[in-house]
């Protein structure tokens, strides 16, 4: 079962300049949990871990094949 959304209060999010919602730290502590998406302002300490191989996506010759 999924939790509940919480309601939004003023101060829980912002549009950043691509106009994507960013939830604040204020958010992420009301709602009590780490949800380990690496949310920018997460209060927990998670942090995706950076994901192997070239940064344009194509796959090294070990991976082709």
């Amino acid at each position: 079962m999924r939790a509940k959304p919480l309601p939004l209060e003023p101060g829980d999010f912002y549009f950043n300049e691509e106009g994507f919602m960013v939830f604040t730290e204020q958010y992420h502590r009301r709602r009590g949990y780490c949800c380990q998406s690496g949310c920018k302002h997460c209060p927990y300490g998670f942090r995706k871990k950076a994901a192997s191989g070239p940064p344009d996506g194509s796959k090294n010759d070990a991976e082709a094949g």
